[in-house]
């Protein structure tokens, strides 16, 4: 057994894992959550625009990677693997966040291929899931990025068919499009359609009309079902494997619409800093539940609170 520590720092949202990872006989790795939490950076801000990371959001980035690193001491952690996505991928003074890492946490943070990072995605995503239940598709829904990953689980290790990572997120998208709060119709008209264009590619290039589940992850995910269900608080363990028919996904994407700045930041389980993103992501994720209603005949979403994050540290050797 050794543990590990694993942290995903992505376009809105920076997290850490700490975990127990432990290999059986036949060389299948199994986790035993630690310590877990996310905290909201927004690393991504306006670089969608400017092409370069905000200076307050490095800080803000640098702020929680000091806190993570005193809990990877405390814990008793031997490795550490960090994972930087979409925005640092885009930025033109991503040096200025490599060498802070560095300085910070005293390893080198990762920049993945989208591909990687679909493959991450999967492994963590389907780890709960039957393997009978497959083939699964897997969608992850971030801030900068959605990955798109169609592949098989046999209940030790996963057989990626296809992936794709499209330059479409939450954050990405509410910058774009979505310029009034609540959004005007025609925003979201134009939201709608920049997301379908753009999610055309990856459905193109990942032919999911042979899947049976699909499985949705990550923040945006995991908030729609907690809206959805009318719960009061975050509660992961409602959320986790919670299932969201398309009826429903279009239902709570319309309401989310319409409510304005404050009504959003009034839901119990809305975690402050995707109050201004939601909408964005939920248009997302009603766009793919369109596409796999028609490509494959697919009508619910399993949601699963288990995702890159877990990927990155079962990766960890």
């Amino acid at each position: 057994m050794s543990r590990v520590a694993a942290i995903d720092c992505g376009t809105n949202s920076i997290r850490l894992l700490v975990a127990d990872v432990t290999t059986s006989f036949d060389g299948a790795r199994d986790l035993r959550d630690v310590h877990r939490e996310m905290r909201v950076v927004r690393l991504g801000q306006g670089v969608d625009a400017t092409g370069r990371l905000a200076e307050e959001a490095l800080e803000r980035t640098r702020a929680a990677l000091v806190d993570y690193a005193a809990i990877a001491r405390r814990k008793g952690v031997e490795r550490v693997r960090m994972v930087a996505t979409s925005a640092t991928r885009d930025a033109a003074n991503r040096e200025d966040f490599f060498a802070m890492v560095r300085d910070t946490l005293g390893v080198d943070a990762e920049v993945i291929t989208g591909d990687e990072e679909a493959r991450l995605s999967f492994i963590g995503a389907v780890g709960d899931f039957d393997p009978s239940d497959g083939p699964f598709v897997v969608t992850d829904v971030g801030g900068g990025s959605t990955e798109l990953v169609v592949g098989r689980w046999d209940g030790a290790r996963a057989e990626i068919e296809a992936a794709y990572s499209a330059d479409i997120g939450c954050v990405r998208l509410t910058e774009r499009c979505l310029h009034t709060d609540p959004a005007s119709e025609q925003d979201v008209a134009e939201a709608e359609r920049v997301a379908r264009a753009i999610l055309d590619d990856a459905f193109a290039a990942v032919d999911a009309s042979g899947a049976r589940t699909w499985v949705g992850v990550a923040g945006t995910v995991t908030t729609l079902s907690a809206v959805a269900q009318n719960l009061p608080d975050y509660d992961p363990a409602a959320i986790h494997l919670s299932r969201l028919s398309q009826k429903q996904l279009e239902e709570t994407t319309s309401e989310l619409l319409t409510m304005s700045h404050e009504e959003r930041a009034a839901i119990g389980s809305m975690h402050p800093g995707r109050v201004d993103v939601i909408s964005g992501g939920a248009l997302v994720v009603k766009v793919i539940a369109d596409e796999l209603a028609e490509r494959a005949g697919i009508r619910v979403m399993s949601v699963s609170e288990h995702d890159i994050l877990d990927g990155i540290a079962l990766s960890i050797s």
